[in-house]
């Protein structure tokens, strides 16, 4: 490690090496840059004679580093070794991690249509009318100043990484979120916000960084949406293929919703963030000139191939055909046994149920082969606004009826997953403070509208409805009273539910003799458990828990020796497959995953 002693405050400096062939962009960089801010001393990052503090993302990016590059760290002030140490580790790992995105090797093709030659961004084979990508501006009545309005934008991008965190691509909102701190920090009203987004994409030209200046677009609409300027994109209802310049990485998910059927881009790089969100949507894209389409027209979109065919001739509409069906019976024989119970070795069935956030994930794990819900996060519809109650209700009907066995999580936030319309104090450490049952005390009303809609959603179906953080008996009791009071003013039969904890506390494990008079069953939630019996904060940059050390499957044995109710566990462990056969040894047997570990948790559940 190249450090100087740190004496008589002097600066220390220590040179870094971009060897990402991504070079240093925008989702290490806010990393980074996040990192740097926990210290208090002055951190600047030198380049080609230029000098610029690392605490700001916007700043750090304007270097545009690529790989080769070769910058020297420079710190000042009493943390000053630490800082350098901690944030060279960082560096590092975040080099190793950052793979590459290559481009992907194309299929063969005959077509006697037009062939428009493209780049692949997502594989997929599609035949619907082009639609050209459109946008209204509607103004809304508003009253918020803009200081108000950057805040709020701030808040959601961090409620949407938290709530995704456990996807790979959830950096990409932390991303923005830093992005957008860095440019509002001197900001102070909208037009000032416009020219410096307008400059700083206007120096990305050129650049490998140019790839993200829809991220600077995404914030800046962000922000003009709660000043009450709403850009609509509007989409058919009918089947379409999406022609457009460009997408926002906030666009994604709106397109999920509709009728689409793949996307060609114009200008945009294999590696933007609309890219990575394409690629994860499953939405067939590439990347191609899209001049000589016109609207309406009826195009074949084959990405393998790389190629959009216009004017197509019925034979080409054959082939096309037989190589998606082709295609969806290569998809179709590896998950042909997803539906099916997995059986282990011995004989065993281990039920394997779906973390969900929110009816489209639900919808997914039910194709997935999900044998019910484990976790329903329910804390999905409590993100930019308050939810009604009547939203709450419509909700949480149309998931539970996809399944027979759901179990409902109350709402869990604090800590690491703020709300920006709800008051907590300020608190030295949020993860030990005000989050998950401890909402029950200070905001009762929030959660009584929210059990309301439960239990009404519920009808006559079982529902297991869980608290989080939960940590003596005592509070179980309590919350649980609170929930019978509810049902008992809005006078509602709640006898077939069901009431447990999730096991994230420690104290838990010294109770459950007593637990199990009052509790009707357990889920182990491996993450915060993890993060409480190391006191590693799980979001730390550098700091990592490992959760399969032995303190973990010790904690997970103690459980299941002493619960006298059922035990599932719905942490990231469950769908570790290094952790799998220790878990069944240990007799668990009852997983809950992501929709997209389901088909495979099940395989290997049937090889142990």
């Amino acid at each position: 490690m190249f450090l100087f002693k740190n004496l008589f405050l002097k600066p220390l400096s220590v040179p870094l090496t971009v060897t990402s062939n991504n070079g240093f962009h925008l989702r290490p960089v806010a990393q980074f840059a996040s990192l740097a801010k926990s210290f208090s001393c002055q951190i600047t990052a030198t380049f080609n004679n230029k000098n610029v503090n690392t605490k700001s993302v916007n700043t750090l990016l304007s270097l545009s580093l690529e790989k080769g590059d070769t910058f020297t760290l420079v710190a000042q002030g009493k943390q000053a070794d630490e800082a350098l140490e901690a944030l060279q580790q960082l560096f590092e790992t975040l080099m190793q991690d950052d793979k590459e995105i290559k481009q992907i090797e194309k299929t063969a093709y005959s077509y006697e249509g037009l062939v428009i030659e493209g780049e692949i961004i997502s594989k997929g084979i599609a035949m619907a009318p082009a639609y050209t990508y459109r946008t209204t501006e509607i103004q809304h009545q508003s009253e918020m100043d803009f200081g108000t309005a950057l805040s709020r934008s701030i808040g959601e991008l961090e409620t949407l990484y938290r709530n995704k965190e456990k996807d790979e691509n959830a950096a990409i909102y932390l991303a923005q979120k830093e992005l957008l701190i860095s440019l509002g920090t001197h900001c102070h009203t909208l037009r000032e916000l416009e020219v410096k987004v307008e400059e700083e994409t206007k120096n990305l030209r050129g650049t490998k960084l140019d790839a993200k200046k829809s991220d600077y677009q995404d914030i800046l609409q962000r922000v003009k949406k709660h000043l009450g300027l709403e850009v609509k994109v509007t989409f058919p209802d009918r089947p379409f293929i999406l022609l457009c310049n460009d997408l926002l990485p906030s666009e994604i998910d709106q397109l999920q919703q509709t009728q689409v059927k793949g996307v060609i881009l114009k200008e945009i790089s294999i590696n933007s963030h609309t890219a990575i969100l394409l690629r994860a949507a499953g939405i067939p894209s590439l990347v191609a000139d899209t001049q000589s389409l016109t609207e309406n027209e009826k195009i074949i979109l084959d990405t393998p191939a790389g190629v959009v065919v216009q004017d197509p001739s019925s034979d080409d509409f054959k082939r096309a055909r037989k190589r998606r069906y082709e295609d969806e019976q290569q998809k179709e024989r590896s998950n042909t046994k997803r539906f099916e119970p997995a059986i282990t070795q011995k004989g065993r069935h281990i039920k394997v149920f779906a973390n969900v956030t929110n009816i489209q994930t639900a919808e997914i794990a039910k194709e997935e082969g999900a044998e019910g819900i484990g976790l329903l996060r329910s804390e999905f519809l409590f993100t930019d606004i308050k939810p009604s109650f009547e939203k709450q209700y419509k909700a949480y009907q149309k998931i539970f009826e996809l399944f027979d066995d759901i179990t409902v999580r109350t709402l869990d936030v604090g800590g690491d997953k703020p709300l920006s319309y709800i008051q907590i104090p300020s608190e030295e450490n949020p993860f030990l403070g005000i989050r998950g049952v401890r909402l029950f005390k200070t905001h009762p009303e929030l959660l009584e509208e929210q059990l309301h809609a439960i239990f009404l959603a519920a009808g006559n179906k079982p529902i297991k409805i869980m608290f989080p953080m939960v940590s003596s008996v005592e509070e179980f009791n309590q919350t649980k009273s609170f929930a019978q009071n509810v049902a008992e003013k809005y006078q509602l039969d709640i006898s077939h539910l069901r009431f447990g904890i999730m096991i994230e506390v420690p104290s838990v494990l010294f109770l459950l003799e007593s637990f199990n008079d009052v509790v009707d069953f357990y889920s182990i939630g491996t993450n915060d458990l993890t993060q409480y019996l190391f006191a590693i904060e799980r979001t730390h940059s550098t700091l990592k828990a490992d959760e399969l050390s032995p303190a973990v499957f010790a904690a997970i044995e103690t459980i299941l020796n002493k619960a006298t109710k059922p035990v599932s566990i719905c942490g990231e462990l469950a769908g570790n497959k290094d952790a799998l056969p220790k878990l069944l040894d240990l007799g668990m047997e009852t997983l809950s995953v992501t929709h997209k570990c389901i088909a495979q948790t099940k395989e290997e559940i049937r090889d142990v």
